[in-house]
């Protein structure tokens, strides 16, 4: 069970993190679209956890590369946006978020 403060958290840095993704968009993902589904944080706040989906599907293990790689340069950013409500930014540790996948094959079948 989480604690108010790691809900807290969680949220700042997925709000963070969606509006750099949507704002940074072209120049460090090539166009790709990227949205943060759901961010864990450890109790000591030390590592994020961040589920990430990604568009478009054919493309998904290049983009995911693409956000690994950015890890280091993703959290300076966050660090900067979240200076004054954070002491210490927590370590990004980066997933790929495929409920929406899983969703639409369930959909599929459903279909059918």
């Amino acid at each position: 069970m989480e604690s108010q403060r790691q809900n807290k958290v969680s949220r700042l840095i997925q709000k963070e993190l969606s509006d750099i993704f949507q704002k940074q968009m072209n120049t460090l993902f090539a166009g790709g679209m990227i949205s943060v589904t759901v961010v864990r944080v450890t109790p000591d706040l030390s590592v994020a956890r961040v589920y990430v989906s990604l568009f478009p599907p054919e493309r998904k293990q290049e983009l995911f590369e693409l956000v690994t790689i950015q890890a280091k340069t993703l959290r300076h950013e966050l660090g900067r946006r979240v200076r004054n409500q954070l002491r210490q930014v927590p370590e990004l540790q980066f997933f790929i978020d495929d409920s929406i996948d899983y969703a639409q094959r369930i959909d599929d079948l459903l279909k059918s």
